[in-house]
C-alpha cells in the first residue's frame, strides 16, 4: 500500500490521526494533515483504509499493491 495526501483538500477534521496515528499527524499551526509513513506496514492497512473512507474532504488516496 502507498498512501498519498492532498494537503490543500484537507479540512483538518483529524479523523485520520485518530484512526491511524502512526501514519498521519496534523500541523500545529493549522491542523492540516501530515503524512508520517507513505508505505505503512500491513498491520496498519485496515486503519489507513478506514481513514481514507471517513475523511470528509477525500484528501487521502491509497494505491494498493
Amino acid at each position: 500500500m502507498h498512501v498519498e495526501v492532498d494537503v490543500p483538500k484537507c479540512v483538518a477534521s483529524g479523523q485520520c490521526v485518530l484512526l491511524a496515528p502512526d501514519v498521519f499527524d496534523q500541523r500545529d499551526e493549522d491542523g492540516l494533515v501530515v503524512l508520517l509513513d507513505d508505505t505503512p506496514p500491513a498491520e496498519l492497512h485496515d486503519a489507513v483504509r478506514e481513514s481514507a473512507t471517513v475523511c470528509p474532504a477525500a484528501a487521502i488516496r491509497l494505491v494498493e499493491s
